[in-house]
């Protein structure tokens, strides 16, 4: 049932946008009664919570290039393609404009992001591993700096998001991170 919901709920939003995503059509798309809908999610606030909840879930391989900036260019040009795809990006655009919204929307969306952020740290601790980064960098806070400046474009700005762009996000990242810009101050 979560699945069917779950589907439900993305092509909703992605066609309709927060505004027009209403519990109906999703029960109508998922087959599933909308007692139950909002018995289990409340609302379409709980219902873009999920949808984003079960995102989260998903695993995210990430590269394994045997170099910090080569990884994190390979994890902005992912971000970059996906929001970029005619056909795969208006769903993780739309998912993100209706969790912000609302607050058990945009409570979901901060977890998404940690989730998302701690699994990449991975090429950071592999950096340190490696010896290119100093000991105690935060790998979460490495990938936010490569993926934020993209994030800021899409959502904030708007202004255009190109595959240089991506790629000079997780250049500077990986500077920064060698410099040492993301491990605990010494004493």
């Amino acid at each position: 049932m979560r699945t069917e919901v779950v589907t439900a709920t993305l092509a909703e939003v992605t066609e309709k946008g927060y505004d027009g995503l209403t519990v109906d059509a999703v029960a109508a798309r998922s087959g599933v009664h909308k007692a139950t809908l909002y018995r289990r999610w409340g609302g379409v606030d709980g219902l873009v919570a999920e949808a984003l909840t079960a995102s989260a879930d998903q695993p995210w391989p990430l590269p394994d290039t045997g170099d910090l900036a080569g990884d994190l260019r390979l994890i902005t040009r992912e971000v970059f393609a996906v929001f970029t795809d005619p056909d795969l990006g208006p769903t993780p655009t739309a998912l993100i404009a209706a969790a912000q919204r609302s607050d058990t929307g945009a409570t979901a969306l901060r977890a998404f992001f940690t989730a998302r952020h701690r699994q990449a740290a991975t090429v950071a601790e592999r950096a340190i591993e490696r010896g290119e980064l100093p000991a105690g960098t935060d790998g979460a806070e490495v990938v936010r700096a490569a993926t934020a400046p993209l994030y800021y474009r899409l959502f904030v700005s708007g202004e255009p998001l190109d595959a240089r762009t991506a790629e000079r996000a997780a250049d500077a990242a990986a500077l920064a991170a060698r410099a040492g810009l993301f491990a605990p101050e010494a004493d």
